[in-house]
């Protein structure tokens, strides 16, 4: 097991500590924001760490602060912390996509057939898009 390093502070006599990469996390979004992307958690990330795919978001890994505020906002659930179990694919989905597409900052509207994809299975396989969305 790795240990943590200690390293200086910002507080005298307090070490910071350094944590190993093990122990880092981020959130992902999953398929469930395939053809849905609501953007709902676009305007509360407060580091702007979202990217646009023409039918999809992705959080880009080294930005997310790990604070969860986006987690709750998205209606379909497809914001999930990295730690669950089975989501690595999807942790290199969205920091392959977050380094090519573009940043998007302000919440749109979502697509106008978005609640009809919301339930749908398999959506990553049949409906994923590698191009860009517009970004801001």
């Amino acid at each position: 097991m790795q240990s943590l390093s200690k390293a200086s502070s910002n507080q005298p006599g307090l070490p910071s500590l350094a944590l190993p990469e093990a122990f880092a996390m981020t959130y992902i979004v999953n398929e469930k924001c395939i053809k849905c992307k609501y953007m709902d958690c676009v305007e509360v990330c407060p580091v702007d760490c979202f990217y646009e795919g023409e039918n999809m978001l992705v959080i880009h890994p080294d930005e997310c602060i790990d604070c969860g505020v986006c987690e709750p906002e998205c209606p379909v659930d497809a914001i999930k912390p990295d730690t669950e179990p089975g989501l690595e694919t999807w942790l290199e989905v969205n920091a392959k996509f977050a380094s090519i597409w573009p940043n998007i900052t302000e919440k749109r509207d979502p697509p106008e057939d978005a609640k009809a994809w919301e339930d749908v299975d398999g959506k990553f396989a049949k409906h994923f898009s590698e191009k860009p969305g517009q970004g801001d």
